[in-house]
C-alpha cells in the first residue's frame, strides 16, 4: 500500500515540476508583448521631440497667422505672380539689353539718313524692353502656373514636371500662329526645360 502512496506522491511533485518550468517562459513571453505594446503598440506614448534635446535650436511653434502666409506662398497662385514679376524683370532688362547693342534704334524707315536723337533712341529702347517684358511675364507665369498645377496632380516633385509644363506652355503659345507651330513651340520649349533640369538637377 506504501508503494502507490509513492507513485501519487512522485506524478504530483513531477506535475509541480512541469508547471514551475513552464510558468517562466510564459511570463517572460507575457513580458515581451507587453513590451511591444508600450514600443510600437497602442500602448506607445507620442512624445514630442524638442531640438534643444538633440542639440538644435529652439524653434517656436507657428501661430495660424504664419501657417496661412505659408500655405499661402505655397500656393501655385503665389509662385505664378513670382514668376510673372520675375519675367517681366527679366524681360525688360534683355529688351533693353539687345536694344542697346542694336545699331537700328531710333532710325526713321522713311529717313534712315537722318541721325536719331537721343529722346527717339530711348523711346524705342524702352518700347523694346516694354514688349520683352510683357513677353517673359506671360510665359513665366503660364510655366509656373502649369508646372504647379502638375505638380500637386501627380504629388511628384521631379523633371518630368518642367517638361510637360514646357510642352504646354510652347504648345499654348504656338497654337497662335497655327497647328504646327503649337506642335514645334511644345517640342522646343519641353526640350529646352529638361536640359535646364538636367543642368540643375
Amino acid at each position: 500500500m506504501a508503494a502507490p502512496a509513492q507513485s501519487r506522491d512522485a506524478s504530483v511533485t513531477v506535475t509541480s515540476g512541469q508547471s514551475a518550468s513552464v510558468s517562466p517562459a510564459e511570463n517572460v513571453s507575457l513580458q515581451y508583448s507587453l513590451l511591444l505594446e508600450h514600443l510600437i503598440g497602442d500602448r506607445r506614448q507620442i512624445k514630442d521631440l524638442n531640438p534643444t534635446v538633440m542639440g538644435a535650436m529652439p524653434s517656436p511653434h507657428k501661430t495660424d497667422e504664419q501657417k496661412m502666409i505659408e500655405r499661402g506662398m505655397e500656393s501655385c497662385a503665389f509662385k505664378s505672380l513670382i514668376a510673372c514679376v520675375g519675367g517681366f524683370v527679366l524681360g525688360g532688362a534683355f529688351g533693353v539689353f539687345t536694344a542697346g547693342i542694336d545699331s537700328n534704334v531710333g532710325f526713321d524707315p522713311k529717313d534712315p539718313l537722318r541721325t536719331p536723337t537721343a529722346r527717339e533712341v530711348l523711346r524705342d529702347m524702352g518700347q523694346r524692353g516694354m514688349s520683352y517684358a510683357k513677353n517673359f511675364a506671360i510665359v513665366g507665369a503660364m510655366f509656373s502656373c502649369t508646372e504647379c498645377i502638375i505638380e500637386s496632380h501627380r504629388g511628384k516633385s521631379d523633371w518630368k514636371n518642367a517638361v510637360y509644363s514646357g510642352c504646354v506652355t510652347g504648345g499654348a503659345i504656338g497654337f497662335r500662329a497655327g497647328l504646327k507651330a503649337g506642335v514645334l513651340g511644345c517640342g522646343g520649349f519641353a526640350a529646352f526645360s529638361a536640359a535646364i533640369e538636367y543642368y540643375l538637377r
